[in-house]
């Protein structure tokens, strides 16, 4: 059995074995596919039975071209890059990665949150340079450092990383506001509970977006939704980048309504050299790693070898066109 790995190298940049897929096939594996050439895709895939993508797109043409396609595994969570139906249609499984990346997601999303707080970057940066050897003073900061204990956070979209991220901001006495399509009233606590949308985006002190890309979801944060938000909100996007209609923030930040930003996303990757939000006032912008930890992406490679193991079996798991 063959098994061609498409994109392999930002889930495998070298730290971790494509052994437990070795075990099952004749694995190649390429460490980037250029996304935009059906030709050479449909080349690499060759009369493979197992691919796997983590952002090269199948499409319905790819897969009806590909003349032993027999599963479709995705590296990552979303699936928007594979045409499910049509894989539904030629009775082929599209299988994710579920759940790999909560803790380490909810980390990143408070990293962020506290290097706005803390600017713990700008602040060893002016050490190394020198300028607290020539303070007049003990110590000195260049901007306003603040508390999160007794601030209030707002969460859009309560899966699993959205509750982590609940959590960790009531480990460090914050309240929580969270929306999302699902209640699960047992998660409700005395500084935890789940609120409107409205409500969430008129009282929350930070706002941290977890929520899927859907079309409901696309541009969720723009002028209006950002014009109902207290003055010096901070926002936060650990999801996708579409969420947030870039211009509008951007604009928001410039003229302080929104006091700063803490992205790790953007509405196109990698990011476009003429996005607004990368001459924003106070935006913090990192390259799509919250999900990167090694220990992160040893939990995918392991489930997305058990995935192809349990298809194998006749028992396929995390299917997600059913």
């Amino acid at each position: 059995m063959k098994i061609v790995i498409l994109d392999g190298y930002a889930e495998n940049p070298g730290d971790l074995s494509w052994e437990g897929f070795e075990e099952l096939g004749e694995v190649t594996v390429y460490d980037r596919t250029p996304r935009d050439d059906e030709e050479e895709i449909l080349r690499r895939i060759g009369d493979a039975e197992i691919v796997y993508t983590n952002k090269t797109p199948l499409t319905a043409s790819i897969i009806a071209k590909a003349p032993a396609l027999a599963y479709i595994g995705v590296l990552a969570t979303g699936y928007n890059v594979v045409d499910v139906e049509a894989a539904g249609k030629k009775g082929i499984p599209v299988t994710n990665i579920p759940s790999y990346g909560t803790a380490a997601v909810a980390q990143y999303t408070m990293a962020l949150l506290l290097e706005i707080c803390n600017q713990v970057g700008h602040h060893n940066r002016a050490v190394h340079e020198g300028r607290w050897e020539k303070a007049e003073d003990f110590c000195f900061w260049d901007y306003p450092l603040m508390e999160l204990c007794g601030k209030t956070m707002g969460i859009i979209g309560f899966g699993r990383i959205g509750q982590e991220v609940a959590r960790l901001a009531q480990a460090f006495g914050m309240k929580v506001l969270a929306y999302g399509r699902h209640r699960y009233e047992n998660l409700e606590t005395e500084n935890c509970r789940y609120a409107d949308l409205e409500e969430l985006l008129t009282r929350s002190d930070v706002i941290s977006l977890h929520c899927p890309l859907f079309p409901e979801t696309e541009g969720l944060i723009c002028k209006a939704t950002i014009g109902k938000m207290k003055d010096g909100v901070i926002v936060l996007n650990t999801a996708r980048g579409p969420i947030i209609n870039e211009e509008d923030l951007a604009e928001a930040l410039n003229s302080g309504k929104v006091y700063a930003a803490g992205l790790d996303v953007a509405s196109r990757e990698p990011i476009s050299g003429d996005n607004p939000l990368l001459s924003a006032n106070n935006c913090f912008i990192t390259p799509h790693i919250a999900w990167a930890s090694r220990e992160s992406r040893q939990r995918l490679m392991d489930t997305a070898v058990n995935n192809l193991r349990a298809f194998l079996n006749g028992a396929a798991v995390n299917v997600v066109n059913n």
